[in-house]
């Protein structure tokens, strides 16, 4: 934060009520996730209405960490503060909007350029860009990833600091009425309006609303910068606002700065011609469009801000795509990697520890890091990365660079020094960790991707990568549908349907899931051996499992009375207690109880009180279809008069559950006191009717190993199968049916996307590889193929050869390498 607030200030700032609490408190940090609170006495704990439960849920465990300060809604129970400990609770109308003004009070005391983003697409490219570039002159505070939202915005604002000389923050919005409060906090001097397309499109009237929507960040900007190959944007921007505050770029005469392009061999040549006929002339590594505009806007933005020509091209000159997320990667000796190598600035690094911070335990928290790259204050910036790296409580730091000597040692935690990236290379060795979380965060011109490669397991070239946040969404989207006292049991059986257990076990943990499932009890072992900490619901235990249920802490299913009388007596002998789940049959015909069987179960309960019910439940035979809708509510009455009989018999109220992810939008009413979420989790919206409202989680990708020229007549792969009569080109693919690629795709069952191109598969699929056509696509050895992902859909590719989403899940190899991202 930029200035320290005092609670009388917080209380006149948000128009709250202090309930308790002394007003002269000062606090230096916000927060309003109770998981990433550093500097614990000196925060501000802000308790935001979530999607799926109030912040307010967390006080406790803030207090237990040392929060002191607390930002409530009015309608807070006074009763619960004890107003003895010395804690501080201010009531306010709306939290958010209390967060806001905190914000924009924040915003007022930084006196230094800002720039304002915003637009359809490429606005955090533009800032990280932007950001490079003028760090060769000025030391740049920036939005943090993509935090562009309601709340992104405040967060941001927060991670200023004084010693900034330069600001840049972006500003995204979804619908009418958003822009307003992101422009009271932002109140840029420079704006940047990046595009206009389809993104958010249906929150917005028209176009042209959407438009006037996002402009409203730059009523109070000097200058805004904008392109005018877009006519509708462009005469947009010129009514809006007078001449002397426009500046903008295009490919013809007309505008501030006219733009020429010529594509060289490697990257590309940019002239910019200015109104006064003076030429500047770049050259930048890309050479597509997108990449291009995105460009052109950072060379006229720094222009504007006064950055000489050169000082731009040597900034260009290190330049390269942005990565925009954090990426979980399987290290050597089972180590977990966090690859940040595109990251070089105080607010990546902050969030970059958080997502540590919210990952499984290892051995040690490791952290390899570069110089960070910024002109000027550069004891204010090591002196606050020290600070950053003892709250997060790392325990050995790896430096690299000629600057970041400066970092102090904390507590136990240990500092290597090295002068470049080879240097670290050859002083360290993989085996020097074992089972380490490790950071590695760095400036692009360090090539700490080398350090990646190095200490990266090694696997074959296909990849499943799971999209956290598309995790999170879903997991959301779901929890909307419930009553806020439903429960939610989430399915992770099946290796988490192909995505890797414990990494999404761990993040659904994070997210507030209440119970996890899974198959067999080797699955659960395995999750409580990665630190999951939930309660874990066994599906299909055997009865030789039951002591290791036990010993771990796990809650088997008991689904048949004479598995429920040698549970009773293995618990009786053993002298122990166990927590136990019981499956009903109410028309699945697979396995549980049986209504008429309720008697003999409730004598075997009411004889064992060893045995704890945690809760009773049945499987839906066709919930995802509307023809047996009528069964389906047969199936839920029964099962609500089986819970009620038994609680009649037991004395208790075990929590209930039958709706699966179809269940849980087709029957709302039935929501009982937990559902099971499973493959909508994922991404799959199996009824057809939400699909649009879900997101992919999965894209599963593999290389190109070879290309080769096969003569007309010639056939490819096993038994002859793939002719090319007229001959032509075909690649191999480094995936088979070993890695879970279905043979059922063979012979043109299937297909690839190559550069946005499908290429059919040629020939039938082997087990380590396969063939496609590669007629009409300019590929290139190395190149990647997209097997499935958000391009291609799952379902459909399950459908073509005759299964279900599931099944390709499920099915991917364990030795294809899991990489996990927030984007």
């Amino acid at each position: 934060m930029l200035q320290g607030l005092s609670i009388s200030q917080i209380v006149d700032l948000t128009g709250g009520k202090l309930l308790c609490g002394e007003n002269e408190f000062v606090v230096t940090n916000v927060a309003i996730d109770s998981r990433q609170v550093v500097r614990a006495t000196e925060t501000l704990f802000v308790a935001l209405q979530g999607a799926k439960a109030s912040g307010e849920l967390f006080i406790p465990d803030l207090i237990s960490l040392g929060v002191k300060a607390f930002l409530v809604s009015k309608s807070f129970d006074e009763n619960k503060i004890r107003k003895d400990e010395g804690l501080i609770f201010i009531a306010v109308p709306d939290t958010r909007e209390a967060l806001q003004k905190i914000a924009a009070f924040q915003r007022k005391q930084f006196k230094k350029p800002l720039l304002g983003i915003t637009g359809s697409n490429g606005k955090t490219i533009v800032k990280e860009w932007l950001g490079q570039v003028l760090s060769e002159e000025y030391t740049v505070g920036k939005s943090p990833k993509s935090y562009n939202s309601q709340v992104g915005v405040p967060l941001s604002i927060f991670g200023l600091s004084a010693y900034h000389q330069v600001a840049i923050l972006e500003a995204g919005i979804s619908k009418p009425g958003e822009m307003d409060a992101l422009e009271n906090m932002i109140q840029p001097h420079l704006g940047i309006f990046t595009n206009i397309g389809s993104a958010h499109d249906e929150g917005f009237p028209s176009r042209k609303a959407k438009i006037w929507e996002k402009l409203k960040l730059f009523k109070r900007s000097k200058f805004v910068i904008y392109q005018k190959n877009d006519s509708e944007l462009s005469n947009s921007i010129e009514q809006e606002f007078s001449a002397d505050r426009l500046i903008s770029w295009g490919d013809e005469p007309g505008a501030t700065f006219v733009r020429s392009v010529k594509k060289l061999e490697q990257g590309t040549r940019i002239v910019l011609l200015k109104e006064d006929l003076e030429m500047l002339t770049f050259k930048v590594p890309f050479s597509d469009s997108a990449s291009l505009e995105n460009i052109t806007h950072v060379l006229v933005a720094a222009l504007t801000l006064g950055e000489q020509s050169t000082k731009i091209q040597q900034a260009l000159d290190h330049l390269k795509p942005v990565e925009m997320r954090l990426t979980l990667k399987d290290g050597a000796n089972e180590s977990l990697l966090i690859d940040d190598t595109y990251s070089n600035d105080l607010a990546g690094l902050r969030v970059a520890l958080d997502f540590m911070k919210l990952q499984r335990p290892k051995k040690r928290r490791v952290v390899i890091l570069s110089d960070v790259l910024q002109h000027g204050a550069v004891e204010e910036v090591y002196s606050e990365i020290s600070g950053l790296l003892s709250e997060y409580e790392i325990d050995q730091v790896y430096a690299v660079g000629k600057e970041v000597h400066r970092i102090s040692s904390a507590g136990s935690m240990e500092i290597a020094l090295f002068e470049t990236t080879q240097d670290l290379l050859q002083g360290i060795s993989p085996n020097d960790f074992q089972e380490d979380l490790i950071l590695i965060t760095g400036a692009r011109v360090f090539g700490f991707e080398r350090v990646v490669n190095f200490l990266q397991r090694r696997i074959h070239g296909t990849t499943l990568e799971i999209n956290l946040n598309a995790l999170t969404h879903n997991f959301n989207f779901y929890k909307k549908q419930l009553k806020p006292q439903t429960k939610v049991m989430v399915m992770v059986k099946a290796f988490a349907y192909g995505g890797g257990a414990a990494e999404i076990a761990n993040h659904l943990q994070s997210m507030g899931a209440d119970y996890l499932a899974v198959a067999f009890t080797d699955e659960g072992v395995a999750l409580r051996e990665e630190g999951i900490t939930l309660p874990i619901m066994v599906l299909n235990p055997v009865k030789e499992s039951l002591l290791l249920c036990q010993q771990y802490d796990l809650e088997p299913v008991v689904f048949s009375p004479s598995f429920l009388r040698f549970t009773a007596a293995l618990t009786q002998k053993e002298k122990i207690e166990l927590s136990i789940h019981l499956d009903f049959d109410t028309g699945m015909h697979r396995l549980g109880f049986d209504e008429s069987e309720l008697a003999d179960l409730g004598e075997i309960l009411l004889a064992n009180p060893q045995l704890e019910l945690k809760s009773i439940y049945t499987h839906l035979a066709g919930a995802d279809e509307e023809v047996h809708k009528e069964y389906s509510i047969q199936q839920l009455e029964t099962f609500a008069r089986i819970k009620e009989k038994l609680k009649l018999m037991l004395s208790i109220a075990p929590l209930a559950h039958a709706l699966n992810s179809a269940g849980i939008l087709a029957f709302p009413s039935f929501q009982f006191d937990m559902v099971r979420l499973g493959i909508g989790l994922y991404g799959v919206e199996v009824t057809g009717k939400n699909e649009g409202a879900l997101k992919p989680i999965s894209t599963l990708k593999t290389t190109i190993s070879q290309i080769k020229e096969i003569p007309p007549g010639g056939t490819i792969g096993y038994s002859r199968k793939g002719v090319l009569p007229d001959g032509g080109r075909i690649a191999t693919l480094a995936i088979g049916y070993a890695d879970g690629y279905d043979r059922r795709f063979s012979n043109g069952g299937g297909f690839v996307l190559i550069h946005g191109q499908k290429a059919p598969i040629i020939g039938n699929v082997c087990m380590d590889m396969c063939m496609v056509n590669l007629e009409g696509i300019a590929a290139q050895e190395g190149d990647e193929a997209i097997v499935f992902g958000p391009e291609v859909s799952l379902s459909d590719l399950a459908k073509g050869i005759g299964t279900i989403p599931y099944e390709l899940l499920t099915n991917i190899s364990t030795r294809v390498k899991r990489v996990y991202y927030l984007d």
